[in-house]
């Protein structure tokens, strides 16, 4: 078990809400969320210290709501209920696989969730416990990117892991254009500067005044998770400078 092969110890892991969807286009299928538990509980077993941010794309996406019409407070609101159902829905399949875990909401229902509080996060992690951030960060305008972001910070993680369908980060939209080249590595200003779709500019911004990494990575390999906590160069890697 232990964490010496590990490169990272404490990790957040940004999940789209597309993932739970599987082939799915709209809502959670039940196997995909089952897959996703074990390969959780693999990295747990291997001693990782990990915390989720899922995002709520699969029932409601605010963004689009709002071009719809509807006020964007309302449906940013409704988006961040919409990770809410989705952070019940792996909690209750990782403790069917034996993981205990812990659904933390920015916006308090306490008879689901307990309310986000940094200090027990941290201790939640400290005892082995996987933690899911639901919520959003409790305010519109943000997305669940940034949550990732501002709660890595918080909770002192090593690094982002944002999990994706693509094997990283292209210069052009790989399913789109069959000559995408993937890049290796980026700094966070090259993120910024080219405009290139990793995770929103807020989040971004607030990674690169931390100096926190960001993996993105292809979600959809199996195995895929543990490649990356034990630092096998797979995805793309956007830091500070390049290695």
């Amino acid at each position: 078990m232990g964490g010496a092969k590990l490169k990272y110890k404490r990790v957040i892991l940004k999940v789209t809400g597309e993932v739970l969807a599987g082939a799915q286009k709209y809502g959670i299928d039940s196997k995909m969320v089952r897959a996703f538990a074990e390969e959780i509980k693999e990295v747990k077993e291997m001693g990782c210290e990990m915390a989720l941010v899922i995002g709520g794309g699969n029932i409601l996406r605010g963004a689009e709501a709002s071009e719809g019409g509807m006020e964007r407070a309302t449906a940013d609101y409704m988006g961040m209920l919409a990770t809410v159902i989705n952070s019940l829905a792996l909690q209750d399949a990782l403790e069917k696989s034996g993981v205990s875990t812990r659904v933390m909401s920015a916006i308090e229902m306490r008879q689901v969730a307990e309310p986000y509080i940094r200090r027990r996060a941290t201790r939640h992690l400290e005892k082995g416990r996987v933690v899911i951030f639901a919520g959003g960060t409790g305010n519109p305008y943000f997305t669940t990117d940034t949550t990732a972001s501002l709660r890595a910070m918080e909770i002192g993680a090593d690094v982002i892991l944002k999990a994706t369908k693509v094997k990283g980060v292209y210069d052009a939209d790989p399913l789109k254009h069959e000559g995408a080249k993937m890049y290796g590595e980026l700094t966070y200003i090259e993120v910024l500067n080219k405009e290139l779709k990793v995770m929103d500019s807020t989040a971004i911004s607030l990674c690169m005044d931390n100096q926190l990494p960001i993996v993105v990575f292809n979600i959809m390999e199996k195995g895929n998770i543990k490649r990356v906590v034990r630092g096998e160069g797979i995805g793309t890697l956007v830091s500070a400078g390049k290695r």
